[in-house]
């Protein structure tokens, strides 16, 4: 179980050279090399970065680009060698593999399957390969980890959720919809979760999404309305905004006159936009740069061989070690209200949110070029 040793004042002074920092060039832009390892020829640095899959926008939108482009403010002559591993445990091991081989001599790992890959980060550490975990807390001897406080955006969603239902919580059922089970931080969304919800509502139906798919989420909720009768579920817990989106498909299916609450996660624009048209209640914005700055600040940092701990400002311990130095970063409730904010924090322009589908909506919540 994942403990928090909070050092407030250091964590300030992190998030904050985190996103102050000037960026200076960004990395090469291919699928799985974008340079060679060992250092090359020029004696830079090569950091490896793998993310778990592309189904969510985040990844590839935001991480990759982030973490890319602050590796190279840090240290401009560094390179990046990337892959995706798209839901795939086994190819996430063979891409371990091949960082080895290149000689990387750091890697950013974003797990698939945080016990299965255990394996591979002890391969790492053998060859002197430093492994900073990345949004999931990875096993296996990892020397740094970032991340947000997971059981704390559960708790969001859980008490978003029960504000959302007012007096309707105790008229009905709702419908959990929890992440993938090879993702550790499913566990901590639904721990979250249950604090808040447990005991408040009634649970009628509860399902671990494989790979955190869509279209497993509108199954699941298709057998749920069935199961349960469409007149007697009054809110769904999602997730993440993904499966909000399948959910919410299965609700307009199923003929609802007026959608119940679904909750959601990562502020995705098709999230964002449904929360504009009252589709679907809330998300959690969990701001991206100050996270995959602190990946890119704690790889660089280890593959110079420097203490991490003048990086970390907080201390976890996972399944298999203790005392991992961290730096773990606050969530946002994101709601009709506070919409506004993923403009003035970067994360969209009102462009991108306000195409002419959404525009009245826009207007409504005073969303304006």
């Amino acid at each position: 179980m994942n403990t928090y040793m909070r050092r407030a004042a250091l964590f300030a002074a992190a998030v904050s050279l985190a996103t102050g920092l000037a960026a200076c060039g960004s990395a090469k832009q291919s699928g799985d090399s974008t340079g060679s390892g060992s250092g090359g020829e020029d004696g830079a640095l090569t950091i490896g970065l793998l993310l778990p899959e592309n189904q969510t926008a985040r990844y590839e939108k935001f991480d990759r680009p982030l973490i890319e482009k602050k590796v190279k403010s840090l240290c401009p002559d560094c390179k990046v060698l990337y892959a995706n591993a798209k839901q795939d445990a086994s190819a996430q091991q063979q891409q371990v593999d091949t960082m080895i081989t290149k000689k990387v001599n750091a890697l950013i790992l974003d797990s698939v399957d945080f016990k299965s890959i255990a394996g591979s980060v002890k391969k790492a550490d053998a060859a002197g390969i430093p492994v900073i975990a990345y949004d999931r807390l990875a096993e296996g001897p990892i020397k740094g980890y970032t991340s947000y406080d997971n059981e704390y955006v559960g708790k969001v969603q859980g008490k978003a959720l029960l504000d959302a239902l007012g007096g309707k919580a105790s008229k009905g059922k709702i419908v959990m919809m929890n992440g993938d089970k090879g993702d550790p931080n499913a566990a901590f969304f639904k721990r979250g979760a249950h604090s808040e919800l447990d005991g408040k509502v009634e649970i009628g139906k509860e399902y671990d999404t494989v790979g955190w798919a869509p279209d497993e989420a509108n199954k699941n909720a298709k057998g749920a309305i069935s199961s349960l009768g469409k007149n007697n579920i009054v809110g769904f817990y999602s997730a993440n905004d993904g499966m909000a989106g399948g959910i919410i498909t299965a609700l307009k299916a199923a003929g609802y006159s007026k959608l119940p609450p679904v909750t959601g996660q990562d502020a995705e624009l098709a999230g964002v936009q449904r929360i504009i048209t009252g589709d679907q209640y809330m998300s959690v914005f969990k701001p991206y740069k100050p996270e995959a700055d602190a990946a890119a600040e704690m790889a660089v940092t280890a593959a110079r061989g420097e203490k991490l701990e003048d990086v970390a400002t907080d201390l976890v311990d996972s399944g298999t070690n203790q005392s991992i130095p961290a730096v773990i970063i606050t969530p946002v409730e994101l709601t009709k209200k506070n919409i506004a904010s993923v403009v003035s924090n970067g994360l969209y322009t009102v462009q991108e949110i306000c195409t002419a589908k959404y525009k009245d909506a826009c207007d409504a919540v005073g969303l304006q070029p």
